[in-house]
């Protein structure tokens, strides 16, 4: 299910004058999680008229942004069950 704040990206996408087709692939397919689309709301929201390739060079560094966090999670993640290991054998 998607979020409210996935919908909203979808409207203000669209009120910016971007074709129905972009609108869809950015906010339900790329940007369809709260961080994803409150960060991309963000920018719509501070630039006043961007190019078409901008909002996808925006969408671009957020999913890179987003994929980072989740790996540095994951390795904090597998460190503390090393650290774990180490301190309590198996």
């Amino acid at each position: 299910m998607l979020s409210d704040r996935t919908h909203e990206l979808y409207k203000a996408l669209q009120e910016k004058g971007y074709p129905d087709e972009f609108c869809k692939e950015i906010a339900y397919k790329h940007m369809n999680t709260d961080y994803t689309a409150t960060r991309m709301l963000g920018y719509l929201y501070r630039v006043t008229s961007p190019r078409m390739e901008d909002v996808v060079d925006e969408m671009l560094a957020i999913l890179s942004d987003r994929n980072a966090i989740m790996e540095k999670k994951a390795s904090e993640h597998a460190q503390a069950t090393i650290n774990d290991v180490y301190e309590n054998g198996l």
